[in-house]
């Protein structure tokens, strides 16, 4: 696989790209299984709590599951694959790390939307003085995706003025949600099938529609930082765990604690 010049130019000018079913079929599948099991896992861990809403996450309509990798013997290959090494070069450079994983998933007929907003903006959110550099995330469908079910809408940097650029969001009381955005443009939807990958920068202004339909709509999300991303006080965020370096794959499982 490789990413062409007009891909690369399109992230550079627009903040972000997407790769036609780029994910093997066999991942595809492995994807789905470990989502089932970490969907299960939470649901439990809201029924003992007694509780609907975990953050962003809404049982049932939403759901927002991230860092859980280390609790698989199978995403570790995925999330450290040659593959994404390679989406990594071509996008952050000669060095990448892990930030973050996350499951997101929207249910069948409840699936609620999620608002306008940039991923870094969850971070300034929180840490008003933040100055870290762009990061990627990469958004793989594991169902085919359409504005019926929930798929993802992006605002290209050029109408928004987001390149490197993070604006200011407020929180939406009853979802949680942040919210960086509130003009009429609808963006530009996604209407690709299982085993693409959106791949888009952290000041990148998404957000995704309801699911409609009868079955749920899920994504699987990685990101990767070209350095450990800091807060303003030198606290990390997040994971920062290595990946490429000298744009080689030198990731480590046994480094990383887990149990092969």
């Amino acid at each position: 696989m490789k990413i062409s010049e007009e891909q690369l130019h399109q992230f550079n000018e627009d903040g972000y790209f997407v790769l036609k079913r780029v994910v093997p079929d066999g991942w595809v599948q492995m994807l789905r299984e470990e989502c089932s099991y970490f969907i299960g896992l939470k649901d439990q861990e809201l029924e003992k709590k007694g509780d609907a809403t975990s953050g962003i996450t809404h049982k049932g309509k939403r759901y927002f599951i991230s860092r859980q990798y280390r609790k698989s013997s199978r995403l570790w290959r995925f999330i450290f694959s040659d593959l994404m090494a390679e989406i990594c070069r071509a996008t952050l450079g000669k060095e990448a790390y892990l930030f973050n994983e996350q499951w997101v998933v929207k249910g069948a007929n409840l699936g609620m939307s999620f608002a306008w907003h940039q991923d870094s903006g969850y971070v300034k959110f929180r840490d008003p003085h933040t100055r870290h550099k762009s990061y990627l995330s990469c958004w793989v469908a594991l169902d085919d995706v359409n504005e019926r079910n929930g798929t993802i809408y992006l605002l290209p940097h050029s109408q928004a003025g987001t390149k490197n650029h993070i604006l200011n969001h407020h929180r939406e009381e009853g979802t949680n949600d942040l919210i960086g955005y509130t003009d009429n443009d609808p963006g530009v939807p996604i209407n690709t099938t299982a085993g693409s990958m959106v791949c888009f920068s952290s000041t990148s202004l998404h957000r995704s529609g309801a699911n409609t339909t009868e079955d749920m709509r899920r994504v699987y999300l990685m990101q990767y930082s070209a350095e450990p991303l800091l807060s303003s006080d030198g606290i990390l965020w997040g994971e920062a765990v290595p990946f490429v370096k000298d744009g080689v794959n030198i990731y480590d499982p046994a480094k990383d604690g887990l149990e092969l």
